[in-house]
């Protein structure tokens, strides 16, 4: 008697975890039912700049954004990774490069133009750099967002550089 009540117990502990996995599983897969998330890179007038030269000691003159994020038709949270692509390349003319990167949210007023449209998200203070050459942050869903390079410092190698090389590249991909 007593082993039938264990295995009646032991049956039930499986058929409620199974249960139990079932669900998570459909929640889960909820999630692959979300719609597209749209990047577009900036404009080339809107990127980030500085004065970069050999033995150049500075930092970003002009803040400016890198990419327009538009998850406004999926409700789930975002995972954003904007990764520095050329960090090889830079290690020849930077000593150091260490940027500050900003996520705003759009507004109500849905004018992407203006500046007053755009709301700071609060995120931990987050650098990309030669080292760390991306950085990661998650993001709620169902909203427009535009990462930017909000701050930064910089130090060059002395000796002259061409100034195309010493300009970083960005990707940022979104899951």
């Amino acid at each position: 008697m007593m082993s039938r009540l264990f295995k009646l117990i032991l049956a039930l502990v499986a058929a409620l975890a199974f249960v139990t996995c079932s669900v998570a599983y459909a929640y889960d897969s909820s999630a692959a039912a979300a719609q597209p998330v749209m990047v577009e890179p900036a404009t080339a007038e809107a990127l980030p700049s500085w004065s970069a030269f050999g033995g150049a000691i500075g930092g970003v003159s002009h803040p400016g954004d890198l990419f327009h994020v538009d998850a406004s038709d999926n409700p789930a949270d975002i995972s954003m990774v904007v990764s520095l692509t050329n960090a090889h390349e830079l290690i020849h003319s930077y000593r150091y490069l260490l940027l500050r990167v900003g996520v705003y949210r759009q507004g109500a007023s849905n004018e992407l133009d203006s500046d007053s449209s755009w709301e700071e998200v609060l995120i931990p203070e987050t650098y990309v750099s030669l080292r760390s050459a991306q950085a990661t942050f998650i993001l709620p869903g169902a909203a427009k967002y535009k990462v930017t390079i909000d701050d930064g410092c910089f130090y060059c190698f002395p000796g002259g550089s061409e100034a195309e090389s010493v300009l970083p590249k960005f990707h940022l991909m979104v899951e």
